[in-house]
């Protein structure tokens, strides 16, 4: 199994089991790794204006010079071991969020894809698209979803097809008559 390529801790963790800078005593020699961590410590203190320019920037060139961890701890002492958490005071106001979208009602949708199968099957499919556009219309109206277009595209689709074939029936009825 692998290991991820970042640490599941952060230098500013406490707690057993989350490896902490600068164990091994003041005097052991401090590491680029050691220098980094402090720089970054550093910079999250400055970027929430915990300290001024110049002296954000001798401290840093302390850093890179420091030889032991011992100076690494002097310099980051005063400082918060990483992002102090800002509490949320205002929530985005209601206006600037988006606004949800409302739901197709998948009735209306089968409806007006029976309705435009009905070409293709040679309108077996009239039926369900009139049954699926009547329930989906009634079910809008109760529900508020979106989809009276498709509804109606389904409806007048499947109508159009069921009304072709009571022609084609009764024409062929009549003829069948009509040749007797």
């Amino acid at each position: 199994m692998s290991q991820p390529p970042y640490p599941s801790w952060q230098p500013w963790q406490q707690g057993p089991g989350v490896p902490q800078p600068w164990q091994g005593g003041p005097s052991m020699l401090a590491s680029h790794a050691d220098r980094e961590r402090a720089v970054d410590v550093l910079r999250a203190g400055f970027g929430e204006g915990r300290m001024e320019q110049q002296e954000f920037e001798r401290r840093v060139a302390r850093a890179y010079a420091a030889r032991t961890v011992g100076e690494l701890a002097l310099l980051v002492a005063d400082l918060p071991q990483g992002p102090a958490p800002h509490p949320v005071t205002h929530p985005v106001p209601a206006a600037f969020l988006p606004a949800p979208r409302p739901r197709v009602n998948g009735k209306a949708v089968a409806s007006a894809v029976c309705g435009g199968l009905c070409l293709v099957t040679f309108g077996l499919t009239g039926i369900p698209a009139v049954v699926l556009g009547h329930a989906a219309r009634a079910e809008m109206a109760r529900t508020g979803e979106e989809g009276d277009a498709l509804a109606l595209t389904g409806l007048a689709l499947g109508w159009l097809s069921n009304a072709a074939w009571a022609v084609l029936l009764t024409l062929s009825f009549v003829l069948a008559l009509a040749s007797v």
